[in-house]
């Protein structure tokens, strides 16, 4: 069984820069909420350093993240009728969609149109 500090090596930086820039904080706000200093943020965002469990709570609290969205344990979704479920993402699926997201014309594309999109890249690997 997993403890606390296994779940925290887990923190997902990009979570924490998107949930940053959502609430259109700066590294340095962010530092002065939660108690440390602006390089360490920016650690915690490229995946250098993990925050010890105060600094874990402190930025699911400020960033308004459940701790499982924080270590990428599940997401929660509101679907078209508006109820909330919980979905179940593996942590390699969160880097797949992390990546997709980096690239912002396939992004938009998938966004627009998965379907066809998924249709026209499974036609390109063959």
């Amino acid at each position: 069984m997993e403890g606390v500090d296994d779940y925290m090596a887990n923190v997902n930086g990009n979570k924490i820069r998107e949930a940053r820039k959502a609430l259109r904080m700066s590294q340095e706000a962010l530092a002065n909420e939660i108690g440390v200093s602006k390089v360490t943020i920016c650690w915690y965002e490229s995946g250098e350093r993990t925050p010890g469990l105060k600094h874990f709570l402190k930025l699911a609290d400020v960033l308004n993240l459940s701790l499982d969205e924080l270590i990428g344990r599940e997401v929660s979704i509101i679907a078209e009728d508006e109820k909330d479920y919980t979905v179940k993402l593996s942590r390699k699926d969160i880097e797949i969609i992390n990546e997709i997201k980096n690239v912002k014309a396939l992004y938009k594309k998938l966004y627009d149109d998965p379907k066809r999109t998924v249709q026209l890249i499974e036609r390109k690997l063959k």
